[in-house]
Formats: structure tokens, sequence, C-alpha cells
């Protein structure tokens, strides 16, 4: 089986992960914190290890305000609902993955915020000069998609955060797709709210998400119950990280991301250099297929994400012939993306989506685009 869904999900895990997990779940699979006996505090002070190497991982300002969640939907719900301002306006970025304009959209059906939807005006990056024409009196939070999980498109999030810290306008970026592609900066980028799915590139293990926050940001609590502190108090505590990560948390899964951190940071220009070599050689091979149309473009294609279509051919029947005749994992259909593809014009038909990881090999993208040549004789 040859694996080009990375985009939703990592499949082949570095060894260090593995290992990583198999160490958690023998030696640290009591509750962190929550009691006085040894093995609770061990767990503890792993999940706190972890938690200072996020922060420095994205440079984040204080380790109390990394937060451990359920996954980076979580993560994207606290960020938008947790600092809902009623009678508000929210920019969103038309890149926008459902798990972060749904909850948006929630709040303006419910009829306590505005939104207003941005489409890049060039077709590839999503910039200020997008930005800025939206802009209301009322406007408190722009959020954005720093790389499209549909076809790679990115945003200039450095310009748009200098531009919401000038106007003291929050800044969220969902970065589920950029984290283990690209070096981010949450402070040399001026980002008050960071959502991550280190299932993703970074390899860790499905079910743990990262939300990280600014000094300047006072994210409320979207879920309640035990927090291990304050245990007499019928209320939610105020202190962080303890007020956002009600229930237990996944220390396992905790411990793998501590070592995907470390592999990639280690490993991060060698998995650069492949992921953009692979992912430009499948492009480039595409382009020359008849009948084939492709919306990546080359300058984001360091990110791994190529998406195409062969003629008016319905992208998940593409997905289905692939996996069923060519033994090749990719994905069909609209991708959670929405709002994507109703500005690429293509909800009907969707998108075929390859999703390169630094574990696969020429071999396999060569027998891809083999594979499509084919496919695409018969249409």
């Amino acid at each position: 089986m040859i694996y080009f869904d990375n985009s939703a999900s990592s499949y082949i895990k570095p060894k260090e992960v593995i290992n990583a997990t198999i160490h958690g779940i023998t030696s640290f699979s009591a509750n962190p914190g929550r009691s006085g006996h040894k093995l609770s505090m061990l767990c503890g002070e792993k999940v706190f290890e972890v938690r200072e190497k996020v922060k420095r991982f994205i440079n984040a300002e204080k380790v109390e305000n990394v937060i451990f969640t359920q996954g980076c939907t979580e993560a994207l719900n606290i960020a938008v609902i947790g600092t809902m301002q009623k009678g508000g306006h929210i920019i969103l970025s038309s890149n926008a993955h459902n798990s972060l304009s749904r909850p948006i959209f929630e709040l303006k059906k419910m009829g306590l915020i505005d939104v207003t939807v941005v489409s890049p005006s060039n077709n590839e990056m999503l910039t200020i000069d997008d930005i800025i024409p939206n802009v209301k009196p009322n406007t408190y939070l722009i959020a954005v998609n720093h790389v499209s999980n549909v076809n790679g498109d990115t945003t200039d999030i450095h310009q748009i955060g200098e531009y919401c810290a000038k106007n003291c306008i929050l800044f969220l970026v969902d970065c589920a797709q950029s984290a283990g592609h690209i070096k981010i900066d949450v402070q040399k980028d001026h980002i008050d709210m960071l959502a991550l799915a280190p299932h993703k590139a970074l390899f860790a293990l499905q079910g743990i998400g990262i939300f990280a926050f600014s000094i300047k940001t006072n994210p409320k609590p979207i879920k309640f119950g035990g927090t291990g502190t304050e245990s007499i108090n019928t209320y939610q505590p105020n202190e962080y990280p303890e007020c956002l990560e009600s229930g237990t948390l996944a220390t396992p899964n905790i411990i793998s991301l501590g070592a995907g951190i470390d592999y990639v940071s280690k490993n991060f220009d060698s998995i650069t250099k492949k992921v953009n070599d692979l992912s430009t050689y499948i492009l480039f091979e595409l382009q020359k297929i008849e009948g084939v149309k492709t919306y990546t473009s080359v300058e984001n294609i360091h990110f791994g994400v190529i998406g195409f279509n062969i003629k008016d051919v319905d992208s998940q029947e593409i997905a289905s012939i692939l996996s069923d005749e060519f033994n090749i994992c990719v994905r069909g259909g609209l991708h959670c993306a929405g709002l994507k593809h109703k500005e690429l014009g293509t909800v009907n038909q969707g998108i075929v989506r390859a999703s390169i990881s630094y574990f696969n090999t020429f071999g396999e993208c060569e027998y891809f685009v083999n594979s499509i040549k084919k496919i695409a004789k018969r249409y």
C-alpha cells in the first residue's frame, strides 16, 4: 500500500515516536499530576517537559499558555468561542478548514457575531491587501489557515500579524498543515492564538492537539470539569493551563508529540528538501498528462499537498480507482473545506489530493504518476 494521505494524518511514524509511545503506555499511564503518588507526579513532569518543548518549538511567550487538547478541532473551538465578542466582526480566510469555519458560522447563526470571508486575490497567497478592505470598526478577530489542506495555498501571516498587532485585532492561525513543514514563530509573526494538529507533519499520535495563545489574550473555557486543582470550588479555576484542560490528559499521546518535535527539529532540512523534491516531481509530471488539471502552484509545493482532477470525473471515483486497482491511498471529495472548494469552483467534482510525507519514496511517486496516466487514458 502506498500512502499519499499525509495531510489527513501521517501513517508512517519515525521509530523514535513509536518507541516513545510504547514507553509512554508502559511507564506513564497514570493520571498526570492528579494524585500525590510517585507515578502521578512523574507523569505530570513528563507532560510539563513536552509543554516546554512545544513552547520552544513555536517560540510561545509562556509555558502555561500552551494547552493540550483532544485535537486541532478543539483548539480552534477554544480560540473562536473562548474569545467571542458579542456584536463583533470576524474576518475569515476562504482557505479555512471546517474546524475553523464552523464554530465561527455557528456564532453567526446565533446572532452573536458577523463574519466576512476573504479570498486571495492572486490565487496563491492571502495577503494583508486582501484583508484591509474588509476590516470594520468592530472587527476583533482575523482567523486564517496558514496553509490550505486542499491545494497548499498559503497565507502571509507575518504581514497580517503585524497589522493585527498595530490595530489591536486578535490574530488566529490554524497551522494544522504547516507545522513540521515550515518554522513557526508566534512572537515574530504576532500570532495571538495558534492551533496545531500534531498527528500530521509532526508525526505524533492522533487524539492530541495544541492551542497556544499570547499573554494579551484571555480565552475562556468552553468545557468544564475536573482539573486536579481547586477541587472544592464548584466553578472552573481561572489559572492556565488547568482552566482549559478539563479531563484526563492523554499522556502517551503527549509523549509521542515530544518525540515528534525532536525528530522534526533534528531532521528539518532533510525533511523539507525531500518533501519538496517528491512533490515537485509529481506536480510537474501531472501537468504533462492530457486531461489532468492541477490546483497546486509550484510556489506552494513544499508543503506536500497536490490537488488535481482528471477531466470532469468525480474526484472520489478517481480516489476509489487508485485504492482498489493500484493500492494507492489518496483523498477525494471536499476535504472538510467547503469555502475553499467554492472559491476554486470544485464543489460538485471535489479534488483529488495526494499529500506527501518524508517517508515516501521516489519509486512510489513514479508509480503514482504512471497510475494517473493509465486512468486518464480511460477518460
